[in-house]
């Protein structure tokens, strides 16, 4: 637990996290990976270049979602605002997309799920796995979540 908040010390990827994201996002983005496992692309709002990210990505009754562990500072979070949420989805094919910030009330459900599915944003959210929904509606508004939507 400690390494894994050690690798985003003040909310930023130290060196190693930024080669393991990078590891992690090639293989997302080669479809090897669980298929929940996607790479994010999106336009860098100081670098204009295209930024890619590994994130997983929690399904609930059809509905796609991708949060952010590290909460509203994350670059990738303020990069898709930047860019009108739009951005590109890798996961053995490339999928354009809008993503749409879910109103705090409706994330304590969301962040509950993608607990169960990222074992490596458990350190890095303040609420334990198995918390009673209650728990997660107290922290939803520091972490930021978006619905996937096909572009177009």
């Amino acid at each position: 637990m400690a390494f894994h908040r050690w690798l985003y010390k003040d909310g930023r990827p130290n060196g190693l996290a930024k080669m393991l994201n990078g590891f992690w996002g090639w293989l997302h983005a080669l479809g090897i990976s669980p298929n929940y496992m996607v790479t994010l692309e999106v336009l860098g709002r100081k670098s204009g270049k295209m930024i890619r990210f590994p994130l997983a990505m929690t399904v609930i009754k059809g509905e796609r979602y991708l949060v952010s562990m590290l909460g509203e500072e994350a670059n990738w979070v303020q990069n898709v605002k930047a860019a009108g949420g739009k951005a590109v989805l890798r996961h053995g094919k490339v999928e354009q997309v809008m993503l749409e910030e879910v109103e705090t009330g409706q994330r304590a459900p969301i962040l509950k799920q993608y607990l169960r599915i990222a074992p490596g944003a458990r350190p890095h959210v303040s609420v334990a796995l198995n918390a009673p929904l209650a728990e997660f509606e107290k922290i939803a508004a520091d972490y930021p979540v978006f619905r996937v939507r096909k572009e177009g």
